[in-house]
């Protein structure tokens, strides 16, 4: 049984068949590979994009969607082994995945991390052990990294550029009001190296680089196919001949838990934002975010409402990326 935590748990080539996959369901949305077939929705945190096209898509496939809410519409859930259950927490995660494994085919979890401590958080305890104990197929819908996100992001890339490999990416930190997880910049750096292209990690200081484990896995995937990965805190030389440029804004790890403080160190960076002169620097490049986005603030209008501009795109390529990812999780023919 294969589950789908995170990409790097996934060959390249296993992904380059989920995007061809989704690229036929894109062209063709409706089919019944799923009739009878059902996913089991965990949402721990909000959500537009991943409920509306995880929903959608196993509709479109001749499946059903259970959507659950923890602690709203069903049982509060605990995570921990061994906790003494005398919390707000009504049910163990043990007999929560039995049940409904017994019940779905596969199942989905949003959990995101507590913002508390991250030598905890760095672990991603939630779905490993949801996948721990379940019998069917776990999928991320996002938790400290959004591996859906990162397939609907190279899924768009590839239908405007074809061939990625060695087209130079930046990830682009841009500034917030607060401090946001590092889920999709962990994501996008690892799928960016992992199709081959030359990376650069834009951020205003060493305090905003992101985890070594995804560090280690972009330089990683960088030897292995061929690309590149560096880190920049320049922001003209990193957007210098650009081909595609990914904007995000995520929290400094050393302020992990202290947003008072974190801001303290942040406020100073606003003009990280995306703009029209910055994107003139490049090679004509293309822009994407994982939206949503707060204009004028990670990005201007005129960078958003651009040709050049993606993100509508790749939030449209959640649904199809999702659909072939859930057929290939049960094996479904279209």
């Amino acid at each position: 049984m294969k589950h789908f935590l995170s990409t790097s748990e996934w060959s390249a080539e296993d992904l380059e068949s989920l995007l061809q996959l989704a690229g036929e369901l894109k062209q063709n949305p409706l089919n019944s590979s799923l009739k009878g077939r059902s996913i089991a929705l965990l949402f721990l945190n909000p959500s537009m994009r991943t409920r509306t096209s995880f929903e959608l898509g196993m509709q479109q496939l001749g499946g059903i969607a259970i959507v659950l809410q923890p602690g709203k519409d069903a049982w509060g859930l605990e995570f921990e082994a061994g906790a003494i259950m005398d919390g707000d927490a009504e049910e163990h995660i043990v007999e929560a995945a039995g049940v409904l494994s017994r019940y779905c085919d596969l199942i989905g979890i949003r959990a995101f991390p507590s913002f508390v401590d991250w030598s905890k958080d760095r672990e991603d305890q939630l779905i490993k052990t949801l996948a721990q104990h379940a019998s069917v197929p776990v999928i991320n819908m996002e938790t400290i990294v959004h591996p859906c996100q990162e397939l609907a992001m190279m899924q768009a890339l590839k239908d405007r550029m074809g061939n990625v490999a060695g087209r130079k990416m930046v990830l682009t930190w841009t500034w917030h009001p607060r401090p946001l997880n590092t889920a999709v910049a962990n994501s996008a750096l690892m799928i960016g190296t992992k199709f081959g292209m030359d990376v650069t990690l834009l951020c205003p200081e060493p305090a905003y680089l992101l985890d070594s484990q995804f560090m280690d896995a972009a330089r990683d995937n960088a030897a292995i196919m061929g690309g590149a990965f560096q880190v920049s805190h320049d922001i003209e030389t990193a957007y210098d001949g650009a081909d595609f440029v990914y904007a995000k804004s995520w929290g400094a790890l050393p302020f992990y838990g202290r947003p008072e403080q974190e801001f303290e160190l942040r406020k100073k960076y606003r003009h990280f934002i995306v703009d029209e002169e910055k994107m003139a620097l490049t090679n004509n490049g293309l822009f994407s975010h994982c939206l949503p986005l707060r204009r004028n603030i990670k990005a201007t209008d005129g960078v958003m409402d651009a040709p050049y501009c993606l993100a509508l795109e790749e939030a449209e390529n959640r649904l199809h990326v999702q659909k072939a990812l859930m057929m290939t999780l049960l094996g479904a023919e279209q």
